[in-house]
């Protein structure tokens, strides 16, 4: 049942300084009506209020709000049809935030910061698993994570699947929040070539140069063919949000390519499409 016009409710969640306040604040810019640390018994009427006058709502929710538990905040998910916006962050990164600002971790108490960390994590581990989309704010500039936000959300309406095509390197680390990751370090590493070394997979001569491996028709064509049946499937049972990485070894050349030509490709099969370039910098 849609509690709301457009189905446009997002219940937002996560770690101790992930960075909800910041996702937050950003969909507010983005026209939202923001509610932070709200009590959970008290959502389900004011969504019900603001159908009188329906507008696009974010509701943050973390351990230290009334009624919190794991399984509440599920349940209300799903009693509202709302969207559930999870934000991560890995323990090392977390530990130094909390260090840095010198602030006192709220599951801590009379603990250490990383025993705060781990019982939150195991806290929160189910919502993580029960998240519409999860956004990992490791290595996020505050830019990143307002393009990543406008590519997701919107107040108006969306009845389509949103794919996000992300590049990295497997060096680097893979992304957590990928549904799908695809290796492509069979290809042809143009790292290895001096004159390419220093550009990206969004120079013409370093696409020109992947294109030549004989591997890399056959690749996208097989690519293509497995997505097709699954991108609608995947629409029809209600998933609004698909992350498909695609990695090499440095996340420069092969990977950023092969993004950016499926990119072209889902846009005609009528999918929203958003490109994240994780370990490039424009």
């Amino acid at each position: 049942m849609n509690t709301i016009q457009n189905n446009n409710l997002i219940l937002v969640t996560g770690y101790s300084g992930a960075g909800m306040s910041s996702v937050l604040k950003n969909l507010e810019d983005l026209g939202l009506e923001v509610f932070d640390n709200f009590p959970l018994p008290l959502v389900s009427p004011l969504v019900h209020d603001e159908q009188k006058e329906p507008t696009s709502i974010a509701i943050g929710i973390d351990t230290r709000t009334r009624g919190f538990s794991t399984q509440n905040v599920i349940d209300t998910a799903q009693a509202l049809d709302a969207h559930l916006l999870f934000v991560t962050c890995d323990d090392h990164e977390l530990q130094r935030r909390f260090i840095e600002t010198r602030r006192r971790h709220p599951l801590a108490k009379d603990k250490s910061v990383r025993a705060g960390i781990e019982e939150e994590r195991k806290l929160l581990e189910k919502i993580q698993y029960n998240a519409d989309l999860v956004i990992d704010t490791t290595t996020l500039s505050v830019h990143d994570l307002r393009h990543i936000l406008e590519g997701h959300f919107s107040i108006q309406p969306q009845k389509d699947l949103t794919v996000t095509l992300m590049s990295f390197g497997f060096k680097h680390g893979s992304p957590r929040e990928a549904d799908i990751i695809m290796d492509v370090r069979f290809l042809e590493n143009p790292h290895w070539v001096e004159a390419l070394r220093p550009l990206t997979g969004k120079d013409k001569d370093v696409g020109d140069h992947i294109e030549k491996d004989p591997n890399y028709a056959k690749f996208i064509d097989n690519f293509k063919a497995l997505m097709t049946p699954l991108l609608p499937r995947y629409a029809h049972e209600g998933k609004k949000y698909l992350t498909i990485a695609i990695g090499c070894t440095g996340g420069r050349h092969r990977s950023v390519y092969t993004v950016e030509k499926l990119s072209q490709w889902i846009k005609e099969t009528g999918s929203l499409t958003h490109i994240e370039h994780r370990d490039i910098k424009d």
